[in-house]
């Protein structure tokens, strides 16, 4: 998922907000939205849709609409896009009871604590949240001796916070099917329902 490049696009594109920490007082101060919808398709729909021909929209706009709506709606599609993939895998017979997350968006914690409550699960959030260089790291330590195992790896993970759902499921089943419509709206070809 390119969660990130929806943040990227939001910012640098559009120039709507200067820099990506301005996002959560953004979205705190809104609160969840249920009638504008962003579907960051900038390459196309990846996994569970898999739509390479789908083009990103801002769905829903109008005179109402500003800053604050835009930049909550982005936010909400990085959760809507995890639910999108939790359910397919459950579909596949993998039920998570917790999700580890990482990568710079985490660091928001009304999106992390939005995610919650869209999968309907307990996210937890590492102190180290760039998990990719550190683990690089880690095992370039490995390697040189720094490091006696992949067990006294394990260990040096360390969590920041935890956030459990705290949405109603009949509300997160609401805002998700509001998803599914715009992705519809977005798919190249036609999709059988």
């Amino acid at each position: 998922m390119a969660a990130g490049r929806a943040e990227d696009h939001r910012r640098d594109a559009l120039k709507i907000i200067a820099a990506a920490p301005e996002s959560e007082g953004i979205a705190r101060e809104q609160g969840v939205i249920d009638n504008i919808h962003v579907v960051p398709a900038f390459a196309g729909l990846g996994a569970p849709h898999w739509d390479p021909d789908a083009r990103g929209a801002i769905l829903g706009l109008s005179r109402d609409s500003g800053v604050a709506e835009i930049v909550t709606a982005t936010l909400q599609s990085v959760a809507f896009q995890t639910r999108d993939l939790m359910l397919a895998m459950r579909d596949d017979g993998l039920d998570v009871e917790l999700l580890r997350v990482d990568g710079g968006m985490v660091n928001n914690d009304w999106l992390v604590q939005f995610l919650a409550d869209m999968l309907g699960i307990t996210v937890e959030r590492p102190r180290i949240t760039e998990s990719t260089a550190f683990g690089a790291a880690c095992l370039a330590g490995l390697q040189r001796g720094v490091f006696d195992s992949l067990e006294q790896l394990e260990r040096l993970w360390q969590r920041d916070a935890l956030f459990e759902p705290a949405m109603p499921a009949e509300r997160r089943r609401a805002l998700h099917e509001g998803w599914l419509a715009a992705v519809a709206r977005v798919r190249s070809v036609a999709q059988e329902p």
